[in-house]
């Protein structure tokens, strides 16, 4: 099992409003009021509301305009992560220390893979097998009661990465199209079919082609976070 612990100290706190996309207002403990920094370019459509706890991280670095970023909220229930980037870096590590079985068997892995028009998060080699494309999403968002959707607003470019897949797929190639639960509250996974139709259609088309949809849920505290357990994938 792979763990990836924080390199930064969390700071508790309180989540008042998400503004711009980009900001949010923060309370600390203390009571004052501060802004910090939204990692995450999505909705986060049931990743934060007014009262939730924060956790968020400070730095000094003179280069920033906010001095803090929000990383953790927590719904009383789960913690959940919507710092986007911390994403990547989690697969990253679990390729390298063989926790996704399915990928298991490659020993030569190499981040941000451009082909065709796109650039897919990761690409597989291995001596003996098949070269393997990996597109990476996060999933945080929650409708119902022990299902995570994807996506949480219309993506065109999801989308396009659903159709390259497809492509490599016929060229030979192994495709996989792997979601990263970061949140523990659910048990399952499907695409948002109300939210983009277009992308659903896809993944189901996707998966009839040979493209291996995969869903592997994070384990996530204020100490570590690790991907933990594959959950079920419903088309």
């Amino acid at each position: 099992m792979q763990h990836m612990n924080y390199k930064f100290e969390l700071i508790e706190a309180t989540i008042l409003k998400r503004y711009k996309r980009f900001l949010s207002d923060i309370e600390l403990e203390n009571g004052e009021i501060i802004c910090a920094h939204v990692p995450n370019t999505g909705s986060m459509t049931a990743c934060w509301a007014p009262g939730w706890k924060a956790y968020i991280t400070q730095t000094d670095d003179p280069k920033r305009k906010l001095k803090y970023t929000l990383e953790l909220t927590h719904n009383g229930e789960s913690f959940i992560c919507v710092n986007t980037g911390m994403t990547n870096k989690l697969v990253a590590e679990a390729l390298e220390n063989k926790v996704i079985t399915e990928l298991a068997g490659y020993n030569e892995i190499k981040a941000e893979k451009k082909v065709l028009d796109s650039r897919l998060d990761f690409f597989l080699t291995e001596d003996g097998l098949a070269d393997a494309y990996v597109e990476v999403k996060n999933v945080t968002l929650k409708l119902d009661p022990d299902r995570a959707l994807f996506p949480d607003a219309v993506t065109t470019r999801g989308q396009k990465h659903l159709k390259d897949l497809m492509l490599l797929k016929s060229q030979g190639h192994r495709a996989v199209m792997l979601y990263i639960i970061n949140r523990t509250d659910v048990k399952t996974f499907e695409p948002a079919s109300e939210i983009d139709p277009e992308y659903a259609k896809l993944l189901r088309l996707a998966s009839q082609s040979g493209v291996e949809i995969m869903a592997y849920q994070s384990f996530i505290s204020t100490s570590e976070i690790l991907i933990k357990n594959k959950i079920e994938v419903l088309l």
